[in-house]
């Protein structure tokens, strides 16, 4: 059983950094505000979460868990809040999407 918990352990653990290291490149390669912070955002959200899944899975302890569950979703409330608060105010503040010209195109039309 043991070995079972490490694996799963490992495994999220390898996950979460795989999809931190994907959300890295992601805000490195997009050219835009708004899809750099969706990129950022969305990836450090799953990807903190499976890494404090990959920690509950190797500690003995009650009182370790229960705190790592108050952090996860403490972490699931408040990543996605924040983006979205960082978004609305670049937006108000009149940063504009970059939308390529084929894309508006698309809109105007519809």
């Amino acid at each position: 059983m043991d070995t079972l918990m490490s694996f799963f352990s490992g495994l999220c653990l390898l996950v979460g950094a795989l999809i931190c290291v994907s959300g890295a490149v992601g805000v490195n390669r997009f050219d835009d505000f708004y899809t750099r912070m969706h990129a950022a955002s969305v990836t450090d959200t799953l990807g903190a979460a499976f890494i404090l899944i990959g920690l509950m899975f190797i500690s003995d302890q009650f009182i370790v868990i229960a705190k790592l569950m108050i952090i996860l979703l403490l972490g699931l409330i408040v990543g996605p809040t924040t983006s979205h608060v960082l978004a609305k105010a670049a937006l108000k503040n009149g940063l504009k999407p970059n939308i390529p010209e084929q894309s508006r195109d698309d809109i105007s039309k519809k």
